[in-house]
């Protein structure tokens, strides 16, 4: 899975990069035109692969992962400047928004002052304005080929003219539903705001523990979106630990886990996705796939060899094999199934394909 982290500049963006990676890339107090994208992955923490690897002692354990993408920052009424920024994001899976919550008068904030509605709508407006630009662009480029009398794909037209009349609403493309045809004839031009995102209040250090709720139920009223509060800059510190002294740290600031931890899993209950096992002697390796993901299709995140030859999936669920002891314990207790094609894997499914190619 791939994350964009966007926001204003000053935001507070590359601070929470480096507080979800565990890196410690420069966080400029400056705006800036000209940068390279911060790029880290981090492992899905996932307890279930460790406890298997502790019964298997494979050769390696493999877990899903995230990687993260960081650029420039938002700048209001900048189209060329927000487009660039865009494009480096545009195939990511989801956005994390970074809306600052902290007033510091040594880090200068681009719109005057700290005011979290006002910053998130004019990212989110910039997001939109990107998109029509988009639409309008094309929409200009298939007229003027219709007018040389080249035929024009008429579901992508229709698409584009129901994403314009939501984008001039203010609405994000992510609130339209465009049938499949629709989908797939305009899905070449990545619009950045049908993507679902997550927005990230990055408090001061001192708020932590006593957020006002109703800073987060502004944003959640407002644009619909999960919400979620850190102070950016304790959590790159705590980054940057060990784990014993991480674990320390979290303990006495009266955290449960880590951002890093809690982005992740608010960003897979928002994608709706899941993660099932694959355990042996050589590898135990989580997967990722979307809820509703056919045993088929989930063989495929492995090898498309596997979804091709696909014939049986051999199915227990995690809790079923921890409580029997080994997998021969599940199958006399009858918990070890074989599914055919059809059948939708669960969150935690431990699954060996039967495949034949």
């Amino acid at each position: 899975m791939k994350i964009g982290i966007i926001g204003l500049a000053n935001s507070g963006k590359s601070t929470v990069f480096n507080a979800l990676t565990g890196q410690n890339v420069p966080t400029t107090t400056y705006s800036t035109v000209e940068a390279e994208p911060n790029v880290g992955v981090v492992k899905v923490p996932d307890a279930r692969a460790h406890r298997l690897a502790e019964i298997y002692k494979p050769k390696k354990v493999t877990f899903a992962a995230v990687e993260y993408i960081d650029y420039l920052g938002i700048t209001k009424g900048d189209v060329q400047q927000n487009r660039k920024v865009l494009d480096m994001i545009k195939d990511v899976d989801a956005v994390v928004h970074v809306i600052r919550a902290f007033k510091d008068e040594s880090v200068a904030h681009p719109l005057g002052g700290v005011n979290p509605l006002r910053d998130a709508e004019t990212v989110e407006l910039e997001l939109l304005f990107s998109d029509l630009e988009l639409v309008d662009k094309r929409l200009q480029r298939m007229e003027e080929a219709e007018k040389k009398g080249k035929k024009q794909n008429a579901r992508e037209k229709e698409g584009l003219l129901r994403c314009k009349d939501t984008l001039e609403k203010e609405v994000p493309l992510r609130r339209v539903s465009l049938t499949e045809d629709e989908t797939l004839a305009t899905k070449h031009l990545q619009f950045i705001s049908i993507k679902p995102e997550v927005m990230l209040l990055n408090i001061h250090e001192d708020s932590i523990g006593s957020v006002n709720p109703s800073s987060e139920g502004l944003l959640k009223d407002k644009f619909g979106l999960p919400v979620m509060s850190s102070s950016g800059k304790i959590e790159m510190e705590i980054a940057q630990l060990s784990k014993e002294e991480a674990h320390e740290f979290l303990r006495d600031l009266d955290i449960n886990e880590p951002a890093m931890y809690r982005l992740i899993h608010l960003c897979y209950e928002h994608l709706g996705m899941i993660s099932f096992l694959t355990v042996g002697k050589d590898e135990v390796r989580a997967w990722t796939v979307k809820k509703g993901t056919t045993a088929q299709k989930a063989a495929g995140k492995i090898h498309s060899d596997i979804e091709r030859g696909f014939i049986r999936a051999e199915v227990v669920s995690y809790q079923d094999f921890i409580e029997s002891g080994s997998m021969a314990g599940a199958r006399e207790k009858g918990l070890v199934r074989l599914e055919g094609k059809t059948y939708q894997v669960q969150d935690g499914d431990i699954i060996d394909f039967r495949f034949s190619v």
